[in-house]
């Protein structure tokens, strides 16, 4: 078993969505930590990588020994693979804490529906909180030996990551960080 460290690069402001609103002003919000800082839940990973694992790759052992199996006469087997969070490098997290720049990882956007006349539809307007591009760090515990590769593909074939991809938003890059 191993670890691998991995890298999400976004290119793209991102919304990884917590599932809250605030009231009036803004109908998604994005997850955060205690600190307000944004992060990707290690379940969206994991879930973005199996699927992109089960399309790239025909080894279904391997895939379930990393992600578990469900539904199967078996039952349910766990995976033996923990997917952490995503969060910002420790040294930039630290700095936009001390300085209190968590405001400014934030950007709202608004959209509506408009009618054939160019006007907006009534009761359409929805407000999004969003992430500015950033780079965020994570790891995944008990790679069994042999898996890395299926894991790195995966990483290589997705693009995009979180809500609105259809609209731009969460253009990103993931890849496994070399360390120096």
């Amino acid at each position: 078993m191993s670890t691998i460290k991995y890298q999400i690069e976004f290119f793209s402001n991102w919304h990884c969505g917590s599932g809250l609103a605030a009231g009036a002003d803004v109908d998604a919000l994005v997850i955060k930590d205690n600190n307000g800082l944004p992060y990707v839940p290690g379940r969206t990973l994991k879930g973005l990588l199996r699927d992109a694992a089960s399309t790239l790759s025909d080894d279904k052992d391997t895939i379930g020994n990393i992600f578990g199996v469900s539904g199967d006469e078996d039952g349910h087997k766990t995976g033996s693979s923990f997917f952490g969070n995503a969060t910002l490098p420790i040294a930039e997290y630290q700095y936009i804490v001390e300085q209190g720049l968590v405001p400014h990882l934030y950007q709202t956007f608004a959209s509506t529906s408009i009618d054939e006349n160019g006007i907006a539809k009534d009761n359409t307007l929805r407000k999004i909180e969003t992430v500015v591009p950033c780079k965020l760090e994570g790891e995944i515990l008990n790679v069994p030996d042999g898996a890395e590769g299926i894991l790195a593909d995966a990483m290589c074939f997705i693009k995009r990551m979180g809500t609105g991809r259809n609209r731009g938003y969460g253009r990103c890059k993931i890849s496994i960080r070399k360390e120096a």
